[in-house]
């Protein structure tokens, strides 16, 4: 393939391309959303594939029947450009940002179990034992509060744990972009 058969590209297909990129990127995303925190925070050999199938199934969906150079490279050029503006878009949205990340959940308080929110993020009393003995804690009764983070993670305080207050309330500011 020549430069010259490179650069000719058709602007409808251009426009497909994008097109079925942008509903595909929008689609994953809400899939990936519904599929619960604790899903994209802890990828097993099982996610993987899924992951790796995924992405070979949709590329025929992105691209359609245009398997150039040029088709693929404008395909990731939607993909990085879209990503992109949801990022930024998302840091000046506080409630985008709770839509698509979600907010952290409280698993356990003053060493007390929240069995409603355990059943609510699909996970068992054995995953926060277990989160409890990676943070070095031995019992659920040594435990302050642990949160299921918007990343798939369990933060542990020990209930030894020293707190501390701010003397003023410190307010969000927006980034540089």
């Amino acid at each position: 393939m020549g430069l010259d058969q490179l650069l000719n590209l058709d602007p409808v297909g251009i426009l497909t391309i994008v097109l079925r990129c942008v509903v595909v990127y929008f689609v994953l995303l809400g899939m990936l959303r519904l599929a619960g925190k604790r899903e994209l925070g802890q990828m097993t050999p099982f996610d993987l594939v899924v992951l790796l199938i995924i992405a070979n199934a949709v590329q025929n969906a992105m691209v359609g029947p245009d398997t150039s150079l040029s088709g693929g490279l404008i395909a990731a050029l939607t993909l990085i450009t879209v990503n992109a503006i949801v990022n930024r878009t998302i840091l000046r949205s506080g409630w985008l940002r709770q839509q698509v990340e979600g907010s952290p959940t409280l698993l356990v308080n003053n060493g007390i179990l929240i069995r409603a929110h355990l059943v609510q993020e699909g996970l068992t009393e054995d995953v926060v034992l277990q989160a409890l003995r990676e943070h070095g804690v031995e019992d659920l009764q040594h435990v302050k509060m642990a949160v299921l983070e918007v990343d798939g993670t369990i933060s542990v305080v020990p209930a030894d744990a020293q707190s501390s207050r701010t003397r003023r309330r410190i307010r969000g500011h927006k980034p540089d972009l």
